[in-house]
């Protein structure tokens, strides 16, 4: 069946949570205080890098983005999840198929964007710490700008063909147990055969693409970084290691959030709609919350300057 539309499972109020359907309210103020935080500390750290002549550096313009990907993603996503907490009684909330998808290339995309992005700051590290003398060479503004426009036009042309592939499948069932919409999972709705076939062939393909061989040249990145500074002084590691360590608390809370999606995809397929839907909640919490706090707290440069806007709105 092709129709238009479909129910989508709310991921806080659906039929057999039974331990949490009198708490819808409780359950509204917690996610609107995570969406204020969110909005609060990304707006912020965006607001210093863009404020702060000092940190018009590529390494800066980087994080930026990337938190410019959390906040949109969060806007894409914790204000519809509040309009379903306040309008959904019964946890199931109604959507257009055509909704769904553009939520799904939103959400997809952005994430894709995430991991080319945290790749760029890998390489920026990289050619930063092990070749310093060529750096201001190698990573000129224009640079930085080519390296933004291809972090952000290739999961957004990628996605985009599988938003089409997936549009053209007949849906046998109505029912996503998830929290939002992505495209795998429209996917999976499908009644099958060669189409379905191929829509999931090129899922995987784009997904290797933006997203697996990103985090492999990470890996790659910061091993090179690390076997440079075994060889060098303690203080240059130091310093090296120190500038390293937020890129890598968000690689790795990103990878989680990937982590999680796999789960979520053989839950979904074993029907355990309870686990599969606080997977994919804690899949759009953990990046959206933590990544805000990781660079206002671990770039020095950037906490410093958050501690004295903040002191001086306090003496105002």
């Amino acid at each position: 069946m092709t129709s238009a539309g479909f129910n989508v499972t709310s991921s806080l109020t659906l039929v057999g949570f039974s331990s949490m359907s009198g708490h819808s309210s409780l359950l509204f103020f917690v996610f609107l205080l995570l969406y204020l935080f969110v909005l609060f500390s990304d707006s912020l750290v965006i607001y210093i890098i863009c404020s702060q002549r000092a940190l018009h550096r590529p390494m800066f313009a980087f994080v930026a983005s990337l938190l410019l990907n959390s906040l949109t993603a969060s806007t894409l996503i914790y204000p519809k999840l509040l309009s379903d907490l306040l309008l959904s009684g019964a946890g199931l909330v109604q959507v257009s198929r055509t909704l769904c998808q553009c939520q799904g290339f939103l959400v997809s995309s952005l994430g894709g964007a995430s991991f080319m992005l945290l790749s760029a700051m890998a390489f920026d590290r990289y050619l930063s710490i092990c070749h310093p003398m060529h750096y201001a060479v190698l990573v000129t503004p224009a640079k930085v700008v080519l390296m933004l426009l291809l972090c952000w036009m290739l999961p957004v042309i990628l996605v985009g063909v599988s938003v089409l592939l997936s549009s053209r499948l007949p849906l046998c069932r109505a029912q996503l147990d998830r929290a939002y919409c992505n495209i795998n999972s429209i996917v999976s709705l499908s009644c099958g055969g060669a189409a379905a076939q191929l829509s999931g062939l090129y899922i995987l393909l784009i997904t290797a693409v933006i997203i697996f061989l990103p985090a492999a040249f990470i890996l790659f990145s910061y091993a090179r970084i690390l076997f440079i500074c075994l060889r060098r002084s303690r203080s240059f590691s130091s310093k090296a290691l120190q500038t390293c360590l937020p890129h890598l608390l968000v690689f790795f809370n990103y990878s989680i959030s990937v982590c999680l999606d796999v789960m979520l995809r053989r839950l979904q397929s074993n029907r355990e709609s309870d686990t599969t839907l606080i997977t994919s909640i804690l899949m759009m919490l953990v990046p959206t919350v933590l990544n805000p706090v990781v660079y206002g707290l671990k770039l020095k440069e950037v906490f410093t300057h958050v501690k004295r806007l903040l002191s001086c709105r306090r003496d105002s």
